[in-house]
């Protein structure tokens, strides 16, 4: 950025202004004095292509063919939709897995080749149509913006059901007597907020069936044991935890806020809220397990219908690490597990 200043008639000086990186997370993000943001990767060059956006194909390729659509023209909001092919003898419409991906609310897209290679083989493998929001990311938009999304993605399937709008193959594909919401980190903690605003509305024609959240990033403002005791991951440090959560959250809020601690003092009552059965998938490893478990038991003392999925010897976002689903064979089985218990969830509701 350069500024001129005038020196009597004839002279002119160029002065350059740099900007300065006033936050910085783990090579994910830097953010800059006059309030810009910068996502561009700058860690190990290896993994790059795990944050690499995938382009749309309408055509199936290894049995799933997606699509973006532009659901809501006033705040840009898109969706990437996964189809898994279809035989052509089943009349029988598929389930909806609404998803939201994770970052910490700052950082991630829909379309990043790291969700890409496990949300078209859940597609394929629980035989549903995998509908993922590009959310609005923080600083530049602060919680709730990104479960403000969630849940306009949400109004806009309803309004599928209704005949109100139309997307070709949601309307052609989809079953809106069986949706379930979807969400990685801290889109697990979309899932919960978003359940919950969907138990204060009606719905109709469209059903909420469940919930899965996966690894939520369920926190509190005093450090957790797991999180003093248990090994950082390539997906989340504590440095992350802290520095994205004070980029999301809004001014004045700590780790408290109910969008990150939803079992916390500042939170609706768990009891009152009308929630759809809930699969809580945990991993062993995880830094912030302690708080997920927390999270779990407040719900059961609550009365609500959750179950619990535990992938053990395995870390946080275990499964969106390609590497190691291909190299590790411990990885590779418990993301299968991982999978295959989602499905069965999918299927018994």
């Amino acid at each position: 950025m350069y500024s001129s200043i005038g020196v009597g008639a004839a002279t002119t000086t160029m002065v350059r202004c740099e900007k300065k990186v006033i936050q910085e997370v783990s090579g994910w993000l830097r953010v800059f004095d006059d309030g810009s943001v910068d996502r561009t990767w700058t860690g190990p060059p290896q993994v790059k292509f795990m944050a690499e956006p995938v382009p749309p194909h309408h055509d199936f390729v290894d049995g799933v063919a997606t699509r973006d659509v532009l659901i809501h023209g006033e705040l840009a909001l898109r969706v990437r939709i996964y189809l898994p092919v279809k035989n052509n003898n089943d009349l029988d419409k598929i389930p909806i897995i609404l998803h939201f991906h994770g970052g910490g609310f700052c950082i991630s897209e829909a379309d990043w080749f790291m969700y890409y290679h496990i949300y078209t083989r859940l597609a394929r493998h629980a035989g549903a149509i995998c509908v993922s929001v590009y959310l609005r990311l923080a600083p530049e938009h602060p919680l709730p913006a990104a479960c403000d999304d969630g849940f306009s993605a949400l109004l806009w399937l309803q309004s599928l059901a209704k005949g109100e709008s139309h997307e070709p193959w949601l309307n052609a594909y989809a079953d809106f007597n069986r949706v379930f919401l979807i969400g990685d980190s801290s889109g697990g903690n979309i899932v919960h907020d978003v359940g919950a605003r969907a138990g204060n509305v009606d719905l109709s024609p469209l059903r909420l069936a469940g919930a899965i959240s996966i690894h939520p990033g369920i926190v509190r403002s005093k450090r957790s044991k797991s999180e003093l005791e248990q090994p950082e991951s390539p997906f989340l440090t504590l440095d992350m935890v802290d520095k994205f959560l004070s980029l999301a959250l809004p001014d004045g809020s700590s780790k408290d806020h109910p969008i990150t601690c939803p079992m916390g003092y500042a939170a609706p009552p768990l009891a009152s809220l009308k929630l759809p059965p809930v699969l809580l998938c945990l991993a062993e490893n995880d830094l912030i397990r302690d708080t997920e478990m927390e999270y779990y038991e407040a719900m059961k003392k609550a009365n609500k219908s959750i179950e619990l999925l535990i992938n053990h010897g395995m870390g946080h976002s275990f499964y969106l690490n390609k590497i190691a689903v291909d190299m590790d064979p411990q990885t590779a089985q418990e993301t299968a597990k991982l999978i295959a218990g989602i499905t069965e969830f999918i299927k018994e509701h």
